[in-house]
């Protein structure tokens, strides 16, 4: 094939939060590699939306997970889901219209995705071989069917605007087909997230971050906690706690905490719960620490005795660590995390949170088979079907 310009075509990659940044480093490396041997050649632009823009918790992952700085950064900030959404689709818009991407790549679910992918599916260029570019979601199809969730909402507008969808569980496909997607724009091809994971976990055991927090490995638990219908309303965070509070009697429980969380914990005035910077009391056993780096995190999670979450992505990397993983919410959009892998769902009862933990403790786990595709070759899958849509698009 011919190395002539018809060949390169731009591709612009869109983060906005944490999660977002694991899932696109696989698919920049991915195009790196595609572009030292095959064409067309893909050049690529990284944007940024700045939805989350704690130095602490974003700088550190571009650096842990070699992500290269972004060549835009929209710096949106926070706000209300109306504000927020709305001032970034401001922003990508003059960006879309500046750079006049072939494609344009959003992951997961938060309002950076809806709202770029939106933008996208509205914009006209004019003097470009392309009308609009290219829509691609990343880790598309997946559904909690619970629409009070906001990133509900995001991923099935997401899905819908869509040209080419790109799903990590045989589950997500069911899902869009049934919404009316057509199969020709839906491929299986694993988990980026996984793909992140397992390029990093040697390094990651490299970390000193036990020794730091004078744990052993498989003596503590890990709790993250964030999502709103969690941590916003006082009755539910309390049920939570009040759980948490009696496993920790049983096994340590090291909680790096959110920001949103450490605001609901300071307003509720429920610092009484935990020790270490953000807590009331030197004697809990429920350990609050700074957000971590990512390979930090990584190695705190792998060697752990079990993880109590709300988050999605750590019900998928507990199910390829083989670690146990109770998750504190009323549903999930990862079952094949349930099915197949290592995760629980209690919903936020006192009671059933702490039966499971129990269970856990007590020896009642058997480690499960890792999803299919979940090898850490997501992103190279992707990639040649993109390039080939691409082809297949141009003019001729």
């Amino acid at each position: 094939m011919d190395k002539t310009k018809n060949n390169e075509f731009l591709i612009m990659h869109v983060v906005g939060a944490r999660p977002n940044f694991m899932k696109i480093a696989p698919l920049i490396r991915a195009i790196e590699k595609h572009n030292q041997k095959s064409y067309p050649k893909l050049r690529q632009i990284l944007v940024h939306t700045g939805q989350h823009y704690d130095e602490k918790m974003s700088a550190l992952f571009f650096d842990h997970l070699g992500l290269p700085r972004p060549d835009i950064d929209l710096g949106v900030g926070s706000a209300s889901h109306a504000v927020q959404t709305a001032e970034i689709m401001k922003r990508f818009e003059k960006v879309l219209l500046e750079h006049r991407p072939d494609a344009i790549i959003v992951v997961g679910d938060v309002n950076s995705t809806i709202a770029c992918a939106l933008v996208a599916a509205k914009i006209e260029y004019t003097n470009h071989h392309r009308r609009k570019p290219l829509i691609v979601h990343v880790e598309a199809g997946l559904r909690s069917f619970d629409r009070t969730m906001p990133e509900e909402i995001n991923r099935l507008l997401t899905d819908q605007i869509s040209d080419l969808l790109f799903i990590t569980e045989e589950s997500a496909k069911e899902n869009l087909l049934r919404e009316g997607i057509t199969e020709e724009k839906i491929f299986f091809v694993g988990n980026v997230m996984i793909d992140t994971l397992l390029h990093h976990l040697e390094k990651a055991q490299q970390s000193d971050i036990l020794e730091k927090l004078g744990l052993k490995e498989k003596q503590y638990a890990l709790l993250t906690l964030h999502r709103p219908s969690n941590v916003d309303r006082k009755e539910t965070f309390l049920q939570i706690l009040e759980a948490l509070e009696e496993i920790s009697r049983e096994i340590p429980i090291i909680f790096p905490i959110h920001p949103r969380t450490q605001q609901r914990v300071k307003s509720f005035g429920l610092e009484r719960f935990f020790s270490g910077f953000l807590g009331g009391r030197n004697d809990s056993q429920i350990r609050t620490i700074e957000p971590l780096g990512y390979l930090d995190f990584l190695k705190l999670m792998s060697l752990a005795r079990l993880v109590l979450t709300d988050s999605g992505g750590i019900q998928e990397e507990t199910t390829v660590l083989g670690i146990p993983c109770i998750t504190i919410r009323e549903n999930t959009e990862r079952p094949v995390t349930i099915k197949e892998g290592s995760n629980t769902l209690v919903g936020t009862n006192k009671g059933k949170i702490i039966a499971a933990a129990q269970a856990v403790l007590n020896g009642a786990f058997t480690k499960r088979k890792i999803p299919p595709l979940w090898d850490g070759r997501a992103a190279e899958r992707i990639v040649p079907v993109l390039a080939q849509k691409l082809l297949e698009d141009r003019p001729r």
